[in-house]
């Protein structure tokens, strides 16, 4: 399901650490320069403290070129910075009774599986990826699903779906002909 309010590419981030947020947030404006209006905040190596400093950063900087900021770290990190939504991990994800946040605030998150995939649509996700489509360095372990079983997988819901995994932006239209929204990636948009 294509949905018009969502972009055709959702950047993930790398991992960062304290002495690195220069370069880090150097490389995000090159990313939200080159058109990047969705990002998630994926920082799970930091403490709490160091991941709101850089949220509340990475938050001005999506929104100065009118992009939205999804956080996935620190529990306690992203519940204090009033970011654009947030990420739940798959395993977040089928622990959830019910939408953990009200609209309008955005809530995406990771699937592998029908299932979940179902349950996302059922506790009212509003995006969600799906992974791995294709072979990854980052989860090189990770069974590829390919883009027949991605496209039978998504016909199933009535969710904006995001195609993750050994995605860049050459993958774009090809991932929409199997009925993405688009493509999520960490190297592919960084």
């Amino acid at each position: 399901m294509i949905n018009s309010h969502f972009p055709e590419h959702y950047l993930i981030t790398p991992e960062t650490e304290r002495a690195k947020f220069n370069d880090f947030i150097a490389n995000l404006a090159k990313a939200l320069l080159s058109g990047i209006r969705l990002v998630q905040l994926r920082v799970k190596t930091v403490d709490d403290e160091t991941y709101a400093e850089l949220a509340t950063q990475a938050l001005h900087l999506c929104h100065s070129h009118h992009a939205r900021l999804i956080l996935n770290g620190p529990n306690a990190a992203t519940a204090s910075v009033a970011a654009d939504g947030i990420h739940l991990s798959s395993a977040r994800l089928m622990a959830c009774t019910a939408r953990p946040i009200a609209s309008p605030m955005l809530v995406s998150a990771a699937c592998h599986s029908l299932e979940e995939l179902m349950h996302a649509e059922r506790i009212g996700v509003d995006i969600v990826t799906l992974s791995p489509v294709l072979a990854t360095a980052s989860h090189p372990e990770a069974k590829p699903m390919g883009w027949e079983s991605f496209e039978k997988l998504t016909a199933r819901v009535n969710v904006p779906v995001y195609a993750l995994g050994g995605m860049t932006r050459r993958q774009t239209m090809l991932a929409q002909s199997h009925g993405a929204q688009g493509i999520a990636a960490i190297r592919g948009l960084w």
